[in-house]
């Protein structure tokens, strides 16, 4: 009987895998959704596995190395390759507001990107974040600053000291100036928070481009394996500039990102995905 019982769990293993494989190489929909399971469960992983490690470092930038490492490694997983230009732009020296355009969760496999090339990077996150453990507590570990964004004087002082760790501790503040995901071929206008942190801290801003993920399809629910290319722009000075300079400073910012942003997408479409 145990035998009998063991070979029906293999015969329908083997159907139900057999099954998932048809589906994924046949169906653009169900490849879609199984893919973003994927990358949701493995990057849940890769954040979480290294929490002993990190325990011995609190709020240590290091941290951050480890869980970047199990990004690259779900890239490769979901069959997604990245190209980085213009490593000798990247600010020295000092630290800099990092501005990246927004087009999708997977925008976290583009952090697991910067993070070994841009020292002392880190994140700000809702505060709501902090208690999704035990992902909250990794993030907590790697120095992501936390703000409240429901309470505006609490809001205020997370600002003020993210300014001061700019300006004392040379932090890279990686935020994404149109607030909401939007893979188009126009980025969305930018909101005002990054640009006040710069101006507050008289800091630099380190744009960097992310070329349109053509591999990617929200409405065909496609989800392909694909390639696209970082692009790490020349610095924006803020030194001396005050809140009367923000527009300004906001349009500049937004040019600049928007041309790279439409320059780099035709070179990897010409290249990686031309239309026969």
């Amino acid at each position: 009987m145990l035998l009998i019982n063991e070979y029906k769990f293999e015969i329908t293993s083997t159907i139900a895998i057999m099954f998932i494989i048809i589906m994924y190489t046949s169906s653009h929909a169900f490849r879609y959704f199984a893919k973003y399971t994927i990358f949701t469960v493995l990057s849940y992983i890769s954040a979480t596995v290294f929490l002993p490690l990190m325990l011995w470092k609190p709020r240590n930038y290091k941290n951050g190395l480890l869980p970047a490492w199990g990004g690259r490694q779900v890239s490769k997983v979901l069959g997604i390759t990245w190209e980085m230009k213009g490593k000798e732009n990247i600010v020295q020296n000092s630290g800099c507001v990092v501005l990246i355009n927004h087009q999708s969760c997977l925008d976290l496999l583009v952090l697991s990107e910067i993070y070994p090339v841009m020292e002392k990077c880190t994140v700000i996150s809702k505060k709501e974040i902090f208690y999704f453990w035990p992902f909250g507590l990794a993030s907590w570990l790697w120095g992501t600053i936390f703000i409240d964004r429901l309470n505006a004087e609490s809001a205020q002082r997370t600002l003020n000291k993210t300014g001061d760790a700019i300006r004392h501790k040379q932090a890279k503040i990686c935020m994404f100036p149109e607030g909401t995901r939007h893979g188009g071929p126009e980025l969305l206008n930018f909101k005002k928070g990054a640009f006040h942190v710069a101006i507050s801290a008289q800091c630099p801003i380190q744009p960097v481009v992310v070329s349109q993920y053509f591999f990617l399809d929200h409405g065909k629910r496609t989800f392909d394996s694909g390639h696209a290319v970082i692009t790490i722009l020349p610095p924006i000075p803020t030194e001396g500039m005050t809140k009367e300079d923000l527009p300004g400073l906001i349009e500049k910012s937004r040019t600049a990102m928007q041309e790279m942003y439409t320059k780099s997408s035709a070179e990897v479409k010409t290249k990686h995905y031309s239309v026969s």
